[in-house]
């Protein structure tokens, strides 16, 4: 890439506001069969995987939509406070997002996995921790914003 070119975003990368709502949607979809994670899901608003699509573009670089429609962190938080998420929850939830990714043709490039699975490994790291009984996280933050880290896109 040369010094003038910007870097492209993770959302823009990945696809869009497109990319995004197809991953949760098969995501979504592996859920509710799961017998891991379905039962957290199990009374589902159908909204559910859009609203997540707009989580994760938000996160990746793309429009604000989950903060200006849905009230961005505090809403995310209050979404996960008291459910007792398990550890082996939280790894079939990963789990099946990767093979979500898979499916949707999520760009797999070593670079962009790295920066996707970094968060989410962080992300879902936070839910279980802000889900249990007494936790105390802070109410109010900012949406995260996820970049690239160290490793930028490569193309020849």
């Amino acid at each position: 890439m040369a010094d003038n070119e910007q870097v492209p975003t993770l959302y823009d990368w990945a696809g869009g506001s497109d990319a995004f709502e197809r991953l949760t949607e098969a995501f979504y979809a592996k859920v509710k069969k799961d017998d891991v994670v379905g039962p957290l899901f199990a009374h589902m608003d159908p909204g559910h995987p859009r609203y997540v699509a707009m989580w994760l573009g938000e996160v990746f670089g793309g429009p604000a939509r989950y903060t200006e429609e849905r009230g961005g962190y505090p809403h995310m938080l209050s979404q996960h406070l008291g459910k007792g998420i398990t550890e082996p929850q939280r790894r079939r939830w990963v789990n099946l997002l990767m093979d979500a990714a898979d499916e949707v043709g999520l760009p797999d490039d070593p670079e962009f996995r790295a920066a996707f699975a970094g968060y989410i490994e962080w992300g879902t790291r936070l839910a279980l921790h802000n889900s249990q009984p007494g936790a105390k996280p802070p109410t109010k933050a900012p949406t995260p914003r996820w970049g690239w880290g160290v490793a930028p896109p490569y193309q020849p």
